[in-house]
């Protein structure tokens, strides 16, 4: 049994924890101070050294008050708490491990960012701006990294300092310089927003809407204005660039418009080209007149055509070669009806010419006769020229009736037709110096 003086009592209600504890430990037992250490062993062992050390403080004290006894035997309890203090330092030695594993890690991580730090507070200044929110991130990564090794935790927050100081110097040069950055964009940047304002007023939409485009590559290679003034400032340019575009579309409608007219106007005679063709294509003959008559009207069709502008760029090839096609059938159908029509008429004058020459040898041979037949009835008297008159009249009559043959328009026939008259011409002058003889004769 243990007795506790009233000291003692007294102490344990009045002094701080820890050294109630001492007091306690005291006053125990050594069962009792393994059992506690049993318990320490339990619970974080890294928060309990001081309870443990003062165990073990207890527990050799009242071991050595015990060895005095001259038998000195070897004391189980004594093992046994040898073996959970064992186990204490094994747990303590694979604690520690597992943190300095940690610190090292924590180490790690803490250096890749003051190296990340470090590059960007030693970049260039235009970029700083981009690096702000990094800067930031890093900074709340930092916070959730455990600690680190002792020796190493004064020098990474000098460093962390340093870096961080040196990012937020360049933050407020960049901040200054880009306050003149926006100020020299906005001048330039109001400049375009006059430009396209103008623009609105040029006649000429494709020449404006060229321009335009120039404006806004410009406006794209000019950097940002202060924020405030962005959505004012690219509104004023747009709703100006939305003027212009507005015109050049209503410009192209137009054209689209017209290209659409030009198409049904082409196609209109188009068809009129395959009205005109169709007696062609179904073989139907045209005589010399209607081919004129036709020839005038593909003329006129012609004629129209090209007063017509473009059709759709999809369309206008094909409706061109169609109408080319058409023109083509009938110029090539006439020029096949004309050449065989030259090809008659080079037959029927040849045909004719045949004939005039057999006449005109039939006429010289008559000529002939009749000269001869005249020396002989000029010899025979009265008689004779009686005979020859009529013989004249009879071969007048018959120049007069052949010469109503040569109706043909060319240069031969038009010969022959003079020869015959002047034939004619002279046989009515015989027919008047016999008749003259005659009556002188009478």
């Amino acid at each position: 049994m243990i007795f506790y003086s009233k000291t003692c009592i007294f102490a344990f209600f009045v002094v701080p924890l820890c050294a109630k504890l001492f007091l306690l430990t005291m006053a125990s037992t050594r069962e009792e101070l393994i059992e506690e250490l049993k318990k320490l062993l339990e619970q974080d062992v890294m928060a309990v050294k001081d309870q443990v050390d003062r165990i073990k403080t207890a527990f050799y004290a009242s071991l050595n008050e015990e060895q005095n006894d001259p038998e000195n035997q070897p004391d189980p309890l004594e093992e046994e708490f040898k073996k959970l203090l064992a186990q204490y330092k094994a747990k303590r030695a694979e604690i520690a491990a597992q943190v300095a594993k940690e610190q090292e890690a924590n180490l790690e991580r803490k250096q890749a960012i003051i190296e990340e730090m470090k590059n960007m507070a030693e970049g260039e200044t235009d970029g700083v701006m981009a690096n702000l929110q990094r800067m930031r991130e890093l900074q709340a990564e930092w916070k959730t990294i455990g600690p680190v090794p002792e020796t190493k935790t004064q020098e990474l927050r000098k460093a962390y300092q340093r870096y961080q100081e040196q990012f937020y110097d360049l933050v407020k040069i960049n901040i200054e310089l880009r306050d003149l950055d926006f100020k020299k964009n906005l001048e330039l940047k109001t400049l375009l927003c006059e430009a396209a304002e103008k623009l609105q007023n040029n006649e000429n939409v494709i020449e404006a809407n060229r321009a335009l485009q120039q404006l806004h590559e410009e406006w794209a290679e000019i950097g940002p204005v202060a924020r405030e003034l962005r959505e004012d400032l690219w509104n004023r340019f747009k709703e100006a660039s939305t003027v212009i575009n507005k015109k050049h579309q209503a410009y192209f409608d137009n054209i689209h418009a017209k290209e659409k007219e030009n198409l049904e106007a082409k196609r209109a005679l188009v068809d009129q080209m395959k009205a005109i063709n169709e007696p062609l294509v179904n073989g139907e003959p045209m005589t010399v007149k209607q081919w004129d008559e036709a020839t005038e009207k593909v003329q006129e069709l012609q004629k129209k055509w090209r007063t017509i502008g473009f059709a759709p760029k999809k369309f206008n090839q094909s409706v061109y070669d169609e109408y080319r096609a058409e023109c083509d059938r009938f110029f090539h159908t006439k020029m096949e009806f004309y050449h065989e029509l030259r090809e008659r008429r080079k037959e029927r004058e040849q045909k004719h010419k045949e004939y005039l020459e057999r006449v005109k040898a039939r006429e010289e041979r008559a000529k002939a006769q009749a000269e001869r037949a005249a020396k002989t009835i000029a010899n025979q008297g009265a008689d004779g020229l009686r005979k020859l008159r009529d013989r004249l009249k009879q071969e007048i009559k018959t120049a007069e009736n052949n010469i109503l043959f040569f109706t043909a328009k060319s240069k031969t026939a038009n010969q022959l037709v003079d020869s015959m008259q002047r034939k004619i011409d002279d046989l009515k002058n015989q027919l008047k110096e016999i008749e003259t003889k005659l009556n002188t004769e009478e």
